[in-house]
């Protein structure tokens, strides 16, 4: 063996451990998703968003074990369309491709993964489990097969489609599914409000940690540059993708800032996170097939477009998505698989990007309009595949087992009502917003029949209540300790009977009874902190009487942790903005709009 041949023997097997870390930091991956999603989204519901990511690679290794990598790599396919599934992984294991099966793993769980996000905060986890199953056993291992197939017996494989890392194959699939089931399972108690003239009001349910949402963001980032690099086959390849896979994120980034600050007068935090993430869903496909022109561009435009679809869809059609991961991966998988066929310069990656070379230019580039037209017709098609699969198993879903956890159970959080489990911090005192849809004083009209279960009724106004005769002026403080699930139904009731003001804090505690039975690794614990809240209302005209009997009628369930009532009289109360004290402290002379 020469040196030739030694350099060379060398560099092959530096790329085939460099192709098994990628497949490390993808996996790494995972752990971004779940913070990111855990921090778009309420406490209450942590620990549920973290199962959910820890089953989605857990569940999708058995079933691409069992069927999906079978389907995937077949050597036998029909038509192109779909494989004969071998059974290598159980009787050729010596011979099995190990590198290649941990590698495709990683990428079928991060489709399986998005969808998680989208769906957050009111879907049965045994649902989503049966979903993830279903994608990494049928949904995914099919059509990434179309493209990705090791023997080239994928039909968009043979029409020269480019996907090299997975705008298409991954994220617009994973994003189709995410849009999909965040329709069918409709949108979060409280989320939107149903205003007198009829139309519907969008409200700001905010994610309790930006903090962790950005950790998310920098491990996806820092395990995306194996999502792209990992399958580059050269050094210059692989240094061509880092850098792309830099720009690009970098550039929607900054354009979101700019987009968002003008638009809405302040640069938005969240949004920016989100931009950084479309960034690199958009340059994924094109990562090995781009300059750095073509990557400023389609990271530019994925930073305006994210921003746009997240509104649109919220503020428009009323699609609920926590964490935007439609706008994120739907949106910029598409975009990204069609920017291939505008900016490729016909010298990218000859494994898998081009097959000869320069005869696959994108429109841009001087190649024509073929690869664009590839480029359309691969994302309609898989996209189109994903629409039909993912919706008939989430149907068949809510028609057995169901979808959606029941709206108690939403209200008082799914950590506690799907996993038993008190609080994913505990013993911390976390904030969590707690959205109620009308403000106090504010009385609500019964809702008609034909408006959604998750639309809140419209808002009336009340007139504002006469002074009481001279001398009556006693001030009573009610404090009220009571279950979670209950305040928005409370809250509704305070309205009626003409209570302006309230006070709600998040506390944990418990009774006599030491809280419910828990148990930590098996073990029974003494005393079970439970997640409750805390009411403070001041009253003065309305009767203290009237409050507690209201409050007992609401929050009766006959069931531990009911909670109870504490009075206090008020020596004095002071309006700091107009010095007015007493009962006329507690008037508001301003009337609601």
């Amino acid at each position: 063996m020469d040196a030739k041949e030694i350099i060379q023997a060398a560099t092959d097997s530096s790329f085939a451990i460099w192709f098994l870390i990628g497949a490390g930091l993808v996996f790494f991956m995972q752990a971004g998703f779940a913070m990111v999603e855990t921090g778009f989204t309420r406490a209450k519901n942590a620990g549920n968003i973290i199962m959910k990511n820890l089953m989605d690679f857990c569940i999708g290794t058995i079933m691409y074990i069992v069927l999906g990598f079978g389907l995937m790599m077949s050597e036998d396919y029909v038509m192109g369309v779909i494989g004969i599934p071998n059974l290598d992984i159980f009787t050729n294991y010596s011979n099995f491709n190990w590198s290649q099966f941990v590698f495709q793993l990683v990428f079928c769980a991060t489709a399986a993964t998005i969808v998680s996000g989208a769906m957050a905060e009111r879907t049965k986890f045994s649902a989503y489990c049966i979903y993830s199953g279903a994608i990494s056993l049928i949904v995914y291992p099919i059509e990434a097969g179309w493209v990705w197939n090791l023997g080239g017996h994928g039909w968009l494989q043979q029409l020269n489609f480019v996907d090299f890392a997975g705008s298409a194959v991954i994220h617009s699939v994973g994003g189709m599914a995410a849009l999909v089931g965040a329709i069918i399972v409709g949108p979060r108690i409280g989320k939107y409000t149903k205003r007198s003239n009829g139309k519907i009001r969008s409200n700001a349910i905010a994610g309790h940690s930006i903090t962790l949402g950005a950790l998310g963001c920098f491990i996806l980032w820092f395990g995306w540059y194996g999502f792209n690099g990992a399958a580059a086959t050269n050094v210059d390849s692989l240094a061509s993708i880092f850098m792309n896979t830099t720009i690009a994120p970098a550039t929607a980034t900054v354009v979101c800032m700019i987009f968002t600050w003008i638009k809405d007068g302040k640069p938005d935090v969240g949004m920016c996170l989100n931009a950084s993430l479309a960034g690199l869903v958009a340059i994924t496909a094109g990562c090995a097939s781009v300059d750095t022109i073509g990557a400023l561009i389609i990271g530019a435009v994925a930073g305006i477009l994210v921003d746009v679809v997240v509104e649109v869809l919220d503020k428009k059609f009323h699609i609920d998505d926590p964490v935007g991961a439609v706008g994120v991966h739907l949106a910029n998988g598409v975009w990204g698989t069609i920017a291939v066929g505008l900016f490729a310069t016909g010298k990218g990656d000859t494994v898998q990007a081009f097959a000869d070379g320069s005869a696959y230019a994108g429109l841009f580039y001087g190649g024509g309009f073929n690869q664009l037209g590839l480029q359309i017709l691969g994302i309609l098609t898989v996209g189109a595949w994903a629409v039909v699969l993912i919706t008939l198993t989430f149907l068949a879903i809510r028609a057995t087992i169901g979808l959606r956890v029941k709206p108690e159970e939403e209200i008082e959080g799914l950590d506690s009502k799907e996993h038993g489990l008190t609080s994913a911090y505990d013993g911390f005192v976390v904030h969590d917003t707690m959205t109620v849809p009308a403000p106090m004083g504010v009385a609500k009209k019964a809702a008609s029949a034909n408006i959604s279960a998750n639309v809140a009724p419209a808002e009336v106004v009340n007139t504002i209540p006469e002074l009481p005769k001279e001398g009556v002026h006693k001030l009573t403080k009610v404090v009220i300790i009571t279950r979670q699930s209950k305040l928005e139904e409370f809250m509704h009731a305070m309205n009626e009977i003409g209570v302006t003001g309230i006070t709600i804090t998040n506390v944990m505690g418990c009774g006599v009874q030491k809280g419910a039975r828990s148990y930590y690794r098996g073990v029974e614990m003494d005393m079970n902190l439970l997640p409750k809240i805390k009411i403070e209302i001041v009253v003065s005209l309305v009767p203290v009487k009237t409050v507690i009997e209201t409050a007992k009628r609401v929050l009766h369930t006959g069931q531990y942790g009911d909670g109870k009532v504490f009075v206090y009289d008020i020596e004095n109360v002071v309006k700091i903005r107009t010095g007015e004290e007493g009962f006329e402290a507690l008037q508001d002379t301003q009337t609601l709009e």
